[in-house]
């Protein structure tokens, strides 16, 4: 069998059921899908060789409609990167603290074609679409790989009832007899690219893909197809129509990821910069958005003394251990320190607990505060892009 990527041929991607394109995955080809540079995957590595266009301003994609848009823009509030954007209508924003940074709102396959075609520097879009139209870019760099919100996953799907009521698994899907070179397993996608490729790599031999728009749920109910693969959420969609995933048919786990251009970081200048700056704010407020800041007074002592008792319970550890100071108060003319300052953090699922076990050992006065940022040392994700960059 030839290569996967010689094997590729367009078709079209706007068709809309019932009348769908059927093409055997033994002879399914695809065109990189970005606008302006017109090469395919094979020849990714040539993007490097370019230079980026001539431009000042460094541009930032996010997606621009639906649930992953108000996600994006939430977790970017949240760390301080307010995008102003005078018109809601304009495609063109700003984040004040960035300085020089022009944010673009892109559909999300247009964040990724225009990262490849230079016209985008850095983006935000799930993995599933950095995945299907990026199609392993060398030029693509992921800088965040869990920004935390968009979880979905593409997977593999397939009617409940009939000849697939017994069927459970990736593996007895191939094994049945009725798939043929003439009659091959029918498959409709809107994953052009990530669908073959899988099949392939699980050594499926019969099998067909075609595209639609809207609902592929309805699919094998019209009898226009015999599986789906499509992202999954909560699986509510799927068993509203009668479908089951299988074992085995997950293609992949994708969630937000932010990514860059890699001639952008290497010859742009100020990318490199402003992307250490946004992954700072990213990686410390994700690391405090799972946890409290708590204040308790406790009668001790000693710091010593008091250190003990909190060190033996494990929710009271804090990151690397509880801060304590003495609480000074004027008693008889004279000044102590009868009580002890504790300041730890605490895991949000852990907090009750951790106050019940405050007060067990003589804890007062407890204070909860919410964290915006949890710097600690420089952020591992960043020099892994140095060295993926070979700076």
């Amino acid at each position: 069998m030839n290569s996967f990527q010689s094997l590729v041929q367009p078709f079209p991607t706007t068709i809309a059921m019932p009348s769908l394109h059927m093409y055997p995955v033994d002879s399914f080809s695809y065109l990189l899908p970005h606008a302006s540079v017109k090469t395919t995957v094979s020849s990714s590595s040539q993007h490097l060789e370019r230079r980026v266009p001539e431009r000042d301003e460094i541009r930032l994609g996010l997606p621009s409609k639906g649930r992953m848009a108000q996600d994006t823009l939430d977790l970017l509030k949240d760390c301080q990167l307010s995008v102003r954007q005078v018109n809601p209508r304009q495609y063109v924003a700003a984040i004040p603290q960035l300085a020089n940074l022009e944010v673009w709102f892109q559909r999300p396959k247009d964040i990724v074609r225009k990262l490849l075609s230079g016209d985008l520097d850095l983006g935000i879009v799930g993995l599933d679409i950095l995945s299907e139209y990026g199609q392993g870019s060398e030029d693509l760099i992921i800088v965040h790989d869990a920004l935390e919100f968009g979880d979905c996953h593409l997977s593999l799907a397939i009617p409940k009832y009939g000849i697939f009521e017994n069927i459970n698994s990736l593996s007895e899907l191939a094994q049945m007899p009725q798939w043929t070179k003439e009659k091959p397993l029918r498959v409709v996608t809107g994953f052009t690219y990530l669908g073959p490729k899988f099949m392939k790599e699980k050594g499926m031999k019969h099998v067909t893909f075609s595209t639609a728009d809207g609902a592929l749920e309805a699919a094998p109910a019209m009898g226009i197809a015999d599986a789906i693969l499509d992202l999954v959420s909560s699986g509510t969609t799927l068993r509203e129509n009668n479908l089951k995933e299988i074992e085995g048919g997950v293609v992949l786990k994708s969630q937000a990821v932010l990514i860059a251009s890699k001639k952008s970081l290497i010859q742009r200048k100020g990318v490199l910069d402003i992307t250490h700056e946004v992954l700072e704010r990213l990686e410390g407020h994700l690391r405090a958005a799972g946890q409290f800041m708590v204040v308790a007074n406790m009668r001790g002592t000693s710091e010593e003394e008091v250190a003990k008792r909190i060190v033996n319970l494990t929710s009271l550890t804090g990151l690397q251990g509880p801060t304590i100071s003495p609480v000074f108060c004027k008693r008889d003319g004279k000044v102590v320190a009868d009580y002890y300052a504790i300041v730890i953090c605490v895991p949000k699922k852990e907090l009750y607990k951790a106050i019940q076990q405050l007060r067990a050992i003589g804890g007062s006065g407890v204070l909860v505060s919410p964290l915006t940022y949890i710097f600690d040392e420089e952020p591992p994700r960043w020099r892994a892009l140095l060295t993926k960059l070979g700076l």
